[in-house]
């Protein structure tokens, strides 16, 4: 397999090129988590791998309960299917705890303050009552608990980690909290070394042709948890060796010659395609990364494909009677509008208006 062959096959089980999903949660589901921190381009994340869907379906998608966004791995905000939602936390939880006990000590917030702040949470929410984020630092800062200095961003990331909170229905731009235990009735309940199965099943049937160290980063495990999850279903898996590293992916992964990528693809900010590997030399050269991360801060770029492989990045204005968009190729295509025209209109019906070039 080259380069080219592997970007063709992570195309297709990502659903980006070939088969695309009806429903949004079915997006979630078979990715079985997608990087969310930025809420706007995570909706076209899911978005971009169905049929038809909307802005508004994925949203509702997320006001239904079917989809939550919360913080499962790296302490990084992700779209998950709200039923594994409180497993994937829990298996995070403990490194990523134990890895923000400095920052949380130069923040004076122990575990003495930090029930305190649960149980003010607990009694606002309970019932199914859902409060936006100014309100829920408004409620502590009334029970004289500080939130500056980063310190409500901490205290609702901790709650959320113990399995307490996850993010609910946005509120006009406000995201709102709800408690975890009511918004998702019917969590399933997994053993570490069975969720450790499930994580891996998800990513390699998703994310292949992929490492093992490629899942490892995803997942924010070490190697050594990682390849337990591998040993756990490798039996279902296919194995190539390229360059001297081992790839692994479904079986049935769909055949290449109907799922290749054909024209340009427009794909978010820190989307899947990038964000799921720990090595992307397959799809993306080392001035390449300079290009989609110009600031050297960790900060994606929306990025074009062609052919599998990242050519340049893209800029969208959405403004009240159209989208304005703006393509910029590393290197000058003559042809990239044409090639374009058809992601273009995708995501000009996606958010429901016309687009224009810049």
């Amino acid at each position: 397999m080259a380069n080219q062959e592997i970007a063709a096959l992570r195309m297709a089980n990502q659903r980006i090129s070939g088969d695309r999903f009806d429903r949004p949660e079915e997006v979630v589901r078979w990715m079985g988590a997608v990087q969310a921190q930025e809420y706007q381009h995570a909706l076209w994340a899911v978005g971009l791998r169905t049929k038809s869907a909307t802005a508004e379906d994925v949203e509702q998608a997320i006001a239904d309960g079917k989809i939550v966004r919360t913080w499962p791995m790296r302490g990084t905000l992700h779209f998950v299917p709200a039923e594994d939602a409180k497993w994937m936390v829990k298996l995070s939880a403990p490194r990523l705890v134990a890895g923000a006990k400095r920052r949380l000590e130069q923040l004076e917030l122990d575990e003495h303050i930090l029930d305190r702040c649960k149980a003010l949470f607990y009694d606002a929410l309970k019932g199914g009552r859902r409060l936006p984020r100014p309100e829920m630092l408004k409620l502590l800062e009334d029970a004289g608990i500080s939130t500056k200095n980063q310190r409500g961003y901490h205290i609702l990331w901790r709650a959320s980690q113990d399995g307490l909170l996850c993010i609910g229905p946005r509120q006009g731009k406000q995201q709102t909290f709800v408690l975890l235990d009511e918004w998702v009735p019917n969590s399933k309940e997994l053993s570490r070394e069975e969720s450790l199965a499930e994580l891996a099943g998800h990513y390699f049937v998703s994310h292949g042709p992929a490492t093992l160290q490629d899942f490892a980063g995803w997942a924010g495990l070490t190697v050594s948890e990682a390849r337990v999850g591998l040993e756990s279903i490798k039996q279902e898996l296919i194995s190539r060796t390229i360059d001297g590293k081992e790839y692994w992916m479904t079986g049935a992964s769909p055949n290449r010659g109907a799922h290749d990528p054909v024209g340009a693809y427009l794909l978010p900010a820190f989307d899947e395609y990038l964000i799921g590997y720990k090595d992307r030399s397959a799809v993306l050269t080392g001035d390449g990364m300079q290009g989609i991360i110009p600031y050297s801060n960790g900060m994606f770029l929306p990025v074009i494909l062609y052919e599998g492989l990242v050519t340049g990045t893209w800029q969208r204005t959405i403004k009240k009677q159209a989208v304005e968009v703006a393509l910029r190729p590393f290197v000058p295509q003559d042809d990239l509008k044409e090639s374009a025209a058809a992601a273009l209109e995708r995501f000009s019906r996606f958010v429901n208006l016309p687009y224009t070039l810049n």
